[in-house]
């Protein structure tokens, strides 16, 4: 176990290195978050381990800046997510369009913006998923903090 500049701990198991690929990396190592992180119900924290476990998710979501891969995902989704290796629960949180699962296994919302633009899917939407409202009530709601301020 050594500790990492970042302020985490990388645990290496005993059966081999890491492994990294363009679309996949083997998790030999585990990140392991120092105690520093405060909890915030309802909120995944986007650190080290996120960033291992949503790697193969990310990369995909950032090869839709090419419109020519967006296409490609559209053609065959199952394909498309194989590819770059995504685990059972990213492939299901695709398919479902379920951003929170998405962040959950790691995926990054900068990232998954990318995904949520391919069907459409506005900013407003995606913040309605993040906190369990309606798009209605979601946006009455940025409307009512704007008139606060």
């Amino acid at each position: 176990m050594r500790q990492h500049a970042a302020g985490t701990i990388i645990a290496r198991t005993q059966r081999r290195a890491p492994v990294m690929s363009s679309t996949r990396i083997d998790e030999a190592e585990a990140i392991v978050p120092l105690s520093g992180h405060r909890a915030i119900p309802g909120t995944s924290i986007f650190d080290g381990a996120a960033a291992l476990r949503g790697y193969a998710l990310n990369a995909m979501c950032y090869s839709f800046n090419d419109p020519a891969n967006r296409a490609a995902f559209k053609a065959d989704e199952a394909g498309y997510c194989a590819r770059f290796g995504l685990t059972r629960e990213q492939r299901q949180a695709v398919a479902g369009r379920d951003v929170l699962q998405l962040i959950a296994a790691g995926g990054n919302i900068y990232y998954l913006a990318k995904f949520a633009g391919i069907f459409g899917l506005s900013v407003q939407e995606i913040g309605a998923q993040q906190t369990g409202m309606t798009v209605e009530a979601f946006k009455a709601r940025l409307a009512a903090l704007a008139e606060e301020r």
